[in-house]
């Protein structure tokens, strides 16, 4: 985990969607999953994370939308990926009830992955910077199994969310009226996504919205530097902070992910 990572057991595609292009690693067979990378980059634990998904029976699709694919993120290079992600038209990095534009690509990503895939339909996965994307994608129809893993934006309002209030309105309306869930999962001290981001969900879709808080000490402390530095509290709950030990709480965490995407996405 602390070299980069060829990704070479993945496909490397340009998908052109709604007129924008992005590259897109795709691997796997089944129904698929979209699998969001967090700040800085598709890490080696970010990587690693996606082929558990793979190897569960899915379809993984991940989008390259910053950073260096593959990379161990440094401290310097990841803090400008960081940096120039929050000025980005593509993110809503400091704004409260408003939907980062590049949740319509994702959108269409998902309804371009159901057509090749198909199944009943697509799960979704973000984390940290994208850790809200999951829900915003609920706007289209295919999305059925939305995970939050840590969910770090507006990074200016920490119990904000990062979607507008008409979009909550109809993804509630949705969960309600197709009986779906949003799993969701922070450490229980992460300063990037705090309780009251948490309540605020809760507050915005009810009992669909499954909440699980992890214990700071669950959380691994071996980490590469841009984590070491600037991530100084438990965070990722599937990715660098995941201990892979049988046992572990990150590891009954995706464990019961992968479960909640074989439940909505596999026909019984």
């Amino acid at each position: 985990m602390k070299q980069d990572d060829p990704l070479e057991d993945f496909t490397r595609r340009e998908i052109t969607l709604d007129a924008t292009a992005k590259v897109v690693y795709v691997a796997g067979a089944g129904p698929a999953v979209i699998v969001m990378a967090e700040m800085p980059c598709i890490s080696p634990h970010v990587a690693r994370f996606a082929r558990w998904v793979r190897d569960a029976g899915f379809t993984v699709y991940m989008p390259s939308l910053f950073g260096r694919d593959g990379a161990v993120p440094g401290v310097e290079e990841g803090a400008a990926v960081f940096q120039r992600a929050c000025v980005s038209a593509e993110f809503r990095a400091l704004a409260s009830n408003q939907s980062s534009p590049v949740t319509k690509w994702l959108r269409s990503l998902a309804r371009f992955a159901h057509g090749e895939c198909g199944g009943p339909g697509v799960g979704a996965i973000g984390m940290c910077f994208t850790g809200n994307f999951a829900l915003t994608m609920m706007l289209e129809p295919s999305m059925l199994a939305p995970v939050l893993s840590q969910p770090s934006l507006p990074l200016n309002d920490s119990a904000g969310i990062e979607i507008a209030p008409d979009e909550v309105s109809a993804v509630r309306e949705r969960l309600e009226r197709d009986d779906l869930t949003v799993m969701a999962y922070r450490f229980e001290g992460d300063k990037f996504c705090m309780a009251q981001r948490f309540k605020t969900y809760a507050d915005a879709l009810g009992d669909r919205f499954v909440a699980r808080v992890l214990p700071d000490s669950a959380a691994n402390t071996d980490l590469a530097p841009f984590f070491a530095r600037h991530v100084t509290t438990p965070h990722s709950v599937v990715t660098a902070h995941l201990i892979d030990e049988a046992g572990q709480p990150t590891i009954a965490a995706r464990d019961e992910i992968l479960a909640f995407f074989r439940h909505r996405l596999v026909p019984s």
